[in-house]
C-alpha cells in the first residue's frame, strides 16, 4: 500500500475534519452506583433517528459540547459519561460532573450543566465507539445532549 493512503481511503498527512453536524441525546432516570465495566443503568446517546452511532458516523465523531438539564427537581447528583465498543458490553467511565440541587419551576430558568468539552478540548469517539450517560441519584429524567461533528 502506498504511504500516502490507507484502507479507510483517507490521505495520510491531510487534514481530516468532521464532515457533518452531530446532535445526540439521552435521558437518564435510574441511579448508577458502581463504576465497574458492567454498567446496567446507563443510556446510550443517539441521534434523533435512533440509529446506532456506528451507522450514523461510521468513522467516528468529534464532540465539542455535552450538556445536561433536569426534567424534574434534582437533588445533587453526579452526571456520568461512559464509552464502549460497538457491542456495548464493557463500558469505561470517562467523565464526571456534579449537578447541584435545584428546584425546577416554570418561573425560573435552569442553567445547563456543561460536562467540559469544547473546540479546544473535544471528546473524540473512534470508529465503532458508543457514548453512554448515567446519573448518581434517580430522577424523573436528566436530559443529556452532545454536539459536534461526524467523520
Amino acid at each position: 500500500m502506498p504511504l500516502d493512503t490507507n484502507t479507510a481511503g483517507i490521505q495520510v498527512n491531510s487534514l481530516v475534519t468532521p464532515q457533518f453536524p452531530v446532535g445526540l441525546t439521552g435521558v437518564a432516570t435510574t441511579a448508577q452506583a458502581t463504576y465497574l465495566d458492567t454498567v446496567t443503568n446507563s443510556v446510550e446517546l443517539l441521534p434523533a433517528s435512533g440509529v446506532a452511532i456506528s451507522t450514523y458516523a461510521p468513522r467516528g465523531m468529534r464532540l465539542t459540547k455535552i450538556t445536561a438539564l433536569a426534567r424534574a427537581t434534582p437533588t445533587a447528583t453526579e452526571l456520568q459519561l461512559w464509552v464502549s465498543d460497538s457491542a456495548g458490553a464493557a463500558k469505561r467511565f470517562i467523565n464526571s460532573t456534579l449537578m447541584g440541587a435545584y428546584t425546577v419551576a416554570q418561573t425560573t430558568g435552569q442553567t445547563e450543566i456543561d460536562l467540559g468539552f469544547s473546540e479546544t478540548n473535544p471528546l473524540i469517539l473512534s470508529a465503532g465507539e458508543r457514548l453512554w450517560c448515567s446519573i448518581g441519584v434517580s430522577n424523573t429524567g436528566i436530559v443529556f445532549r452532545a454536539e459536534g461533528g461526524g467523520y
